[in-house]
């Protein structure tokens, strides 16, 4: 697969014109052409001068990407070069435009005065408007450049129907002069003034000018669709100090070679990927993770750039520089999701390839018939130019790549990443998640849950006993008991002799004295265990915990339950899931209990355990039978499962974004951002619905509308009006897009609904802690509120409310008090 820069493309047929230009081309198996980022990107076996070459007899330019300016990486590559031209474009096009209008218009209709020698002199004010109108022309050349081009080349586009429409205003209206010329040649200067009534020079200039307000809108709004990009480009440093020769040198991130040493202070970014090798800090992730805590870094631990160093000095060694840090990758990864093209844009694609012939068609049609119907021929010529002027195969090429592009942006700024058009779409549609268990719904890092010491054993004699056998053990049950020991300060004995029963259990010797641990069956026949204490064992075992049991000689003395304990998110966002209308179904290779325990506690609604991974393969294919299926995973042991689901999202994926099985990346190990990866699809989803709606309607009452069949009912749309409403409606579609940025994360949503039930209030006239006691106990006691906080020194009282209360109700309770409340 290859990225080649597209230059010429103005519309959704240029964009079907490109494709169906390359897809001819021997060996390539797909092309798709994105209109917003003027990109390709082309799947097969060819060479990049058959595409280039494919591309330019089609009348557009190509170049590969990473190949002169076009394929520059740097922060400038999305810069917004094109509004800035359009606005200096439109700036001398409304110059010339307003004298036109005003010589034109402004005496007719206004009564405003003329010059003298334009006044009673009808031959040299309508060359005056001609001058005028080929000034605005030549302006905006770009129209007629472009749009004759693709004519020549048999693929009109949009620029193709603005060139036409302007033209024939231009032509007729020059038609319309040489009369005039004749008229007056002939002394006959009453008909020369009522020719002026038939020159259009002002509505082909109006038309350019009107195109140009709507191009300029256009390329302002999509140049904010790639914010999120821009943002993510500007987050890694221009320069990195790294250890040369013994000195600390500064030199560009560029620069950096991996192996070299770098140093970070506190304050700076992080330049490129690497392992910290000298200090510790706290790192602030949040620009690759969303994860808004800092995490801890010592030795040994990896850094990725673009991330921000907080608190300590620290020594790194790069591991990846350039094109292969994650920041890289993640910006790569929503510039590749924002090339390729949705389902959903199948039917705008069929649609595009035969709009603008099909246009032409009719206005060709149009005038014909209102000729036909008896009209002057400049009548019917403005109702053919209005619906070339009306017609917008833009807004159907926009559509669907904006909604792409900014749902993608938002994406990553929230740890989210699609990684293709695709993906972003199946993702919305799903109807049953499929979740493994370890490191998915449960933390992945068994934990001491229980701690139960035998009768006449404190919880020291157990946790000794314990820590002693499981220090010299590998197992993970061991590590977690021997970390819960290590937090609560339990002191370490040491063993005459140790031995470890693969799969059993532990046993040594302290001070001659014979220590047993491990499963119920193992210490069970090295002692003998009474009833009571066999059935609280399968009663943690039911729990979905590990029973781990610990005996003395013949004395029994306690048990440590372990388990892999359940997320603290995992059930709310399990419960989000419901509330989306998706069912949950849980697929590990764990036992039964186990898992029954952990589904029950997260609240999901079906378990499939002991599965082995060809067999999580086989129950993915049968829940994809009944409906749409995502399979949430940690993208290695999942991998077939996760190719096989209709979307695969790899969870906690931290920066390692190329995780080939998943077709949707979750940098934080949390599984609300499976909830907010649905949510923000569906958004998109519907998004791109309303766009494509807007972009079909439109046309479809717009053209009829301007072919003239409201006529008959005093409606009438002019060349002008025409201009000014397809200006607009490419306007529209990026505009509705750019809402997709408001899309808020179910935790934002959570904080923002907090931040609701939060109300401050500044109160006067309290003059110590008995004040502000008196109006907190008032504000207490009443119904919906549940926390009160009032300081008398700052005037402030905060209330916390578990329901909504009208502010009144709040105030006069303080004012009866005695206060007065500052509104």
């Amino acid at each position: 697969m290859k990225k080649y820069n597209v230059e010429g493309l103005s519309c959704a047929a240029c964009v079907a014109r490109v494709e169906k230009a390359v897809s001819a081309v021997d060996g390539v198996k797909s092309c798709t052409v994105n209109l917003l980022t003027k990109s390709m990107v082309v799947d097969g076996f060819f060479t990049d001068e058959d595409i280039i070459g494919a591309v330019v007899a089609a009348g557009y330019g190509a170049q590969a990407e990473g190949v002169g300016r076009l394929g520059d990486r740097s922060k400038d590559v999305l810069k917004d070069e094109e509004t800035p031209r359009l606005k200096r474009r439109l700036v001398f096009s409304l110059l010339f435009l307003l004298v036109l209008m005003y010589i034109s218009m402004g005496h007719t209709m206004c009564g405003l005065p003329l010059p003298e020698i334009l006044a009673d002199n009808h031959l040299a004010l309508a060359m005056f408007q001609m001058l005028l109108a080929i000034a605005v022309m030549l302006i905006n050349g770009r129209f007629f450049t472009s749009g004759f081009k693709a004519l020549w080349h048999r693929a009109p586009n949009m620029d193709s129907l603005v060139a036409l429409g302007s033209a024939a205003a231009f032509i007729y209206s020059t038609c319309v002069l040489f009369i005039m010329t004749d008229a007056v040649s002939r002394g006959d200067h009453a008909t020369a003034g009522e020719y002026m009534h038939g020159l259009y020079f002002e509505s082909a200039a109006m038309i350019l000018a009107l195109i140009t307000i709507g191009k300029m809108l256009e390329a302002r709004s999509k140049g904010k669709t790639t914010d999120a990009i821009r943002s993510l480009m500007s987050l890694s440093p221009e320069y990195a100090s790294v250890i040369r020769n013994g000195k600390e040198t500064k030199i560009p991130a560029s620069d950096v070679l991996v192996g070299d040493i770098f140093v970070v202070r506190p304050g700076e970014s992080i330049p490129v990927d690497g392992i910290v090798t000298e200090g510790e800090s706290a790192v602030d992730e949040s620009a690759l993770t969303g994860e808004s805590i800092p995490v801890d870094k010592i030795v040994g631990d990896s850094v990725s750039a673009a991330t921000i160093n907080h608190s300590g000095f620290i020594k790194c060694k790069a591991t990846e520089v350039g094109e292969d840090t994650a920041l890289s990758k993640i910006i790569e990864t929503v510039k590749t999701a924002s090339a390729t093209k949705a389902p959903i844009a199948k039917l705008a694609d069929r649609v595009s390839g035969i709009f603008v012939p099909t246009v032409i068609t009719v206005a060709i049609a149009t005038v014909a018939v209102w000729l036909l119907l008896g009209q002057s021929v400049g009548f019917a010529l403005a109702r053919g130019i209005s619906v070339l002027v009306i017609s917008c195969p833009c807004a159907l090429g926009l559509a669907t790549p904006v909604a792409i592009m900014v749902a993608s942006g938002v994406g990553a700024r929230n740890g989210i990443l699609f990684k293709s058009a695709e993906a972003l779409e199946v993702c919305g549609k799903v109807k049953t998640v499929a979740l493994d268990k370890t490191g998915t719904v449960t933390s992945g890092n068994p934990g001491v849950t229980d701690i139960i010491p035998a009768h006449g054993v404190d919880k020291g004699e157990l946790l000794s006993l314990a820590y002693a056998l499981e220090k010299k053990s590998e197992h993970p049950l061991a590590r977690a008991v021997n970390a819960y020991c290590e937090q609560n300060g339990v002191s370490e004995t040491g063993l005459e002799s140790f031995e470890a029963v693969s799969g059993r259990g532990v046993v040594g010797k302290r001070n001659g004295t014979a220590l047993y641990g491990g499963s119920l069956a193992f210490v069970n026949a090295c002692i003998s265990l009474d009833d009571d204490t066999k059935k609280l064992a399968d009663t943690l075992s039911l729990d979905g915990k590990t029973p781990l049991l610990f005996a003395e000689e013949n004395r029994f003395i306690g048990m440590i339950a372990v388990a892999d304990t359940v997320k603290d998110d995992s059930k709310a966002a399990v419960d989000e899931l419901h509330r989306l209308g998706i069912k949950t179904v849980m697929l590990t290779g764990d036992n039964k209990n186990t898992a029954m325990a952990v589904a029950r506690e997260s609240g999901i609604d079906n378990v499939m355990a002991s599965l082995m991974p060809e067999e999580k393969l086989e129950e993915i294919k049968k829940l994809k039978s009944e409906a749409p299926v995502a399979m949430v995973g940690d993208g290695i042991n999942d991998a077939p499962a996760l190719t096989s689901a209709d979307t695969g999202i790899a969870i906690g994926a931290g920066t390692d974004v190329a995780i080939d099985a998943a077709d949707v990346v979750l940098m934080k190990s949390s599984l609300v951002n499976v909830c907010d990866a649905i949510k923000l699809s569906r958004a998109a989803l519907k998004n791109i619905r309303e766009n494509l709606f807007w972009a079909f309607i439109y046309n479809v009452i717009g053209i009829p509308v301007a072919a003239g069949v409201l006529i008959p009912f005093g409606i009438r749309l002019d060349p002008m009006l025409a201009a000014a409403a397809m200006s607009l409606s490419s306007f529209c579609v990026v505009s509705n897009s750019l809402r997709l940025n408001m899309f808020r994360t179910v935790n934002k949503q959570k904080e923002v609904e907090e931040n609701k039930m939060e109300r401050v209030y500044r109160v006067e006239g309290m003059m110590c802690t008995h004040c502000s006691g008196r109006v907190k106990k008032v504000l207490e006691a009443m119904d919906g509120i549940t926390l009160a906080d009032v300081s008398h020194e700052t005037g402030i009282a905060k209330v916390r409310l578990e329901k909504e209360l009208d502010d009144s109700i709040i105030i006069t309770a303080i004012e009866n008090e005695g206060y007065t409340v500052i509104r």
